[in-house]
């Protein structure tokens, strides 16, 4: 039996005398000494901020598609409902006190009603924060000018980096974006108005070159043609802002802050520019998400593999950062005597504070995208238990960090990024720990517990989001993560020490860029093969409606699988399954599906807008004549098919619905020529498919009127 609590109601007791070795302080659950037990398995998971965090999100998400007057009868509504619960609570409480232990089984007791009430709390001030920040967007005459498409000349100050845009699978990166903060509107008539407005300014291909230098915080005047937002933006930005002239005008240059962040990253893209090309565009995109260096094949490898968190800076970058500093996030109440700091005996005080400081500077230099401010809370709230002395609750961080975050910025509970990095989190600190002893109980060492556990819990929890807007599902994202979770902390850290050390020496950033090329070409080797599988990912339906549909499947693999993972044979056949419908031997992709039917002759693959012919040369080969839009499309058709010799590919002319998918019909084959059309327009588009002929080392040549070929 536990001791009853003492209760003090008279002067006030001395202060505890501090724990000595006689006499420690120990976990009021497991009776352990703190810091004995690991701290994964150290008394039970702390959910308590979890409901609020849960109710302030959804609310702050569901406020903008409602009324104001809707917004402000919820608000009312959960006022209301607090109140009463708190009150309700509060008295339970109290007569609960005074009744014998016996007496005080209820139902629902009066600490769970007063939770329940503080969460309602949240959700009032999420839904009020989301109403005020939509009020906030649509203030101002600038919304009508959007709807009107008006001509009008913006000042603005940058908000983010200028970046090219993907668009859709295969199509050349031309039109620039850039966030920023419109400040003030000239119309036509002369008529100027001072506004405060987020808008996503739209460059054109031609004029991109003047945009993609500017940096963040510099204010800028511009002609521009304004559009209004599609319904999925019009809650985060007020307008697009279409731009009409050559050159922005320059008003005011960035901030310190700012221009120090651009040398800093400008020095490591420099530092990369000898590397292979693989490692000149990972090392960037690991070390601080600059993608603009990725091609298009390696960008869709990545994604066909569910390994965007890795060359998108997420709360994985910022832990591992803060981990050389102050220790590894599950050292839990030990953490501050491991890390660098320890190292160099800095107190713990001063070591939150140069903590916060690489904290800060880790955001500003990677840009605070919504996984980077999430981790940046989190950190912070590790940091500031660790100047106080207390221990690191880490679900409790979470769930703070995320609470204040959408309080802050309502738009982010409406963001996908935020949404897979907070789920991705909660799975490692909840789901991982128990997943990685049970299959230590089963024989498996404990790295390899951990890092499967670890990869398959985040993978689990996020597939369902991901179905979400991908409308698929990657059977290689487990076996991918692990292999280039092999690699990500030293091209991760040799990266980073390439960019701190790039303004004092590039000698020193060249070489650390060098040793860091060679873990960073593993994850786009891992990222290449794992995608060019046949069933590297298999299409589902899109929306919450599918994202419920594969949580439910989800669940039942995962009942299926704990039985399972105790008998040995059954593994076995598990594992056989999925190497079988991931490579889909050619032979037994016929007999289950009958396709391809024997004997075909010609096939017309669906790709979408455009046209990609396939006709049999006999064997594995094949004439194929365009090769549509989407290079992911056109690669499954010619697997499906069996083709993996190409021995002519023709292209018709160069619109992009019939060249743009060519990396698809190069990919993992052997090709003989691309023969094309004289005539080379879009320029931009001809060009694409000669850099695409010279990297693949395949000859290419115009069509002769009245030339005749046969094959097979």
């Amino acid at each position: 039996m536990k001791p009853a609590a003492r209760v003090s109601l008279g002067k006030p007791e001395p202060a505890a005398r501090p724990p000595t070795p006689e006499r420690l302080a120990v976990h009021a659950e497991s009776g352990h000494r703190l810091g004995a037990a690991h701290p994964r398995q150290e008394g039970p998971v702390d959910l308590r901020m979890v409901p609020p965090a849960v109710a302030a999100w959804v609310a702050a998400a569901l406020a903008p598609a409602l009324s104001a007057g809707a917004v402000a009868l919820l608000v009312c509504g959960c006022l209301v409902a607090a109140t009463v619960l708190g009150v309700a609570g509060r008295r339970r409480a109290r007569s609960a006190r005074d009744r014998p232990a016996r007496e005080r089984r209820t139902w629902i007791s009066g600490g769970v009603l007063v939770a329940a009430g503080a969460a309602l709390l949240c959700a009032a001030a999420g839904a009020t924060a989301a109403g005020l920040h939509t009020a906030a967007v649509h203030d101002g005459p600038l919304p009508e000018l959007a709807k009107e498409h008006a001509h009008v000349t913006l000042r603005l100050t940058l908000t983010g980096d200028p970046r090219r845009t993907r668009g859709r699978p295969g199509q050349p990166r031309t039109v620039v974006v850039a966030p920023a903060t419109a400040i003030r509107v000239a119309q036509g008539d002369g008529t100027a108005t001072v506004i405060r407005n987020p808008v996503l300014v739209v460059v054109p291909p031609e004029r991109a070159e003047a945009w993609l230098g500017l940096l963040p915080s510099t204010t800028l005047e511009v002609r521009a043609r304004l559009a209004a937002p599609d319904d999925g933006r019009a809650g985060d930005i007020a307008a697009l802002a279409r731009v009409t002239e050559e050159v922005p005008r320059t008003l005011a240059p960035p901030d310190l802050a700012q221009r120090l962040a651009g040398s800093v990253r400008q020095g490591l893209l420099d530092a990369t520019d000898g590397l292979p090309e693989d490692a000149r565009a990972m090392i960037p995109a690991l070390v601080m998400g600059d993608t603009s260096r990725l091609p298009t094949d390696l960008w869709n490898a990545v994604r066909a593999a569910d390994m965007t968190h890795l060359i998108v800076v997420s709360g994985a970058h910022v832990s591992l950062v803060l981990a050389v500093f102050i220790g590894a996030p599950g050292t839990a109440s030990r953490s501050e005597r491991r890390g660098l700091a320890a190292l160099l005996g800095v107190p713990l005080r001063t070591t939150a504070v140069l903590g916060a400081g690489v904290l800060i500077a880790f955001t500003v230099v990677c840009r605070p995208g919504p996984s980077v401010l999430r981790a940046a809370v989190c950190g912070g709230i590790t940091l500031l238990a660790i100047a106080t002395g207390r221990r690191r609750s880490l679900l409790p961080a979470l769930a703070a960090a995320a609470l204040l975050l959408v309080l802050y910025d309502p738009a982010l509970a409406r963001s996908y990024g935020f949404l897979l990095s907070v789920l991705a989190t909660g799975a490692l600190l909840v789901i991982a720990p128990r997943w990685s002893l049970f299959l230590q109980q089963r024989g498996a060492p404990v790295p390899l517990a951990e890092a499967m556990a670890a990869t398959a819990a985040a993978q689990a929890v996020c597939a369902p989001v991901v179905a979400v807007f991908a409308a698929r599902v990657s059977l290689v994202a487990l076996p991918c993560n692990l292999l280039a979770g092999l690699a990500f902390a030293p091209a991760t850290l040799l990266g980073c020490l390439a960019l701190a050390s790039a303004p004092v020496s590039g000698t020193a950033a060249g070489a650390a860029a060098w040793l860091a090329s060679w873990p960073a070409r593993w994850i786009a080797a891992v990222a290449r093969t794992g995608a060019g599988l046949p069933g590297a990912e298999i299409g589902w339906p899109g929306g919450w409606a599918g994202a419920a549909a594969l949580a439910a499947v989800t669940g039942g693999v995962l009942l299926v699988l704990r039985p399972a993972l105790r008998r040995p044979w059954a593994v076995a056949v598990l594992v056989l399954l999925l190497v079988l419908a991931v490579l889909r031997p050619h032979p037994l992709a016929r007999w289950v599906t009958g396709w391809p039917p024997p004997d075909w002759r010609l096939v017309a693959c669906d790709v979408g807008q455009g046209d990609a012919l396939v006709l049999s040369a006999g064997g594995r080969g094949a004439v194929v004549v365009d090769v549509g839009p989407d290079p992911a499309a056109v690669d499954s058709c010619l697997r499906d098919l069996g083709v993996r010799h190409i021995p002519l590919l023709v292209l018709t002319h160069f619109h992009a619905d019939h060249v743009s998918g060519l990396t698809g019909a190069l990919s993992g084959r052997s090709v003989g020529a691309i023969q094309t059309s004289t005539l080379y327009e879009p320029p931009g588009q001809a060009e694409f498919v000669r850099q695409e002929a010279r990297k693949a080392g395949v000859p290419m040549a115009p069509v002769v009127a009245g030339e005749r070929r046969r094959l097979g």
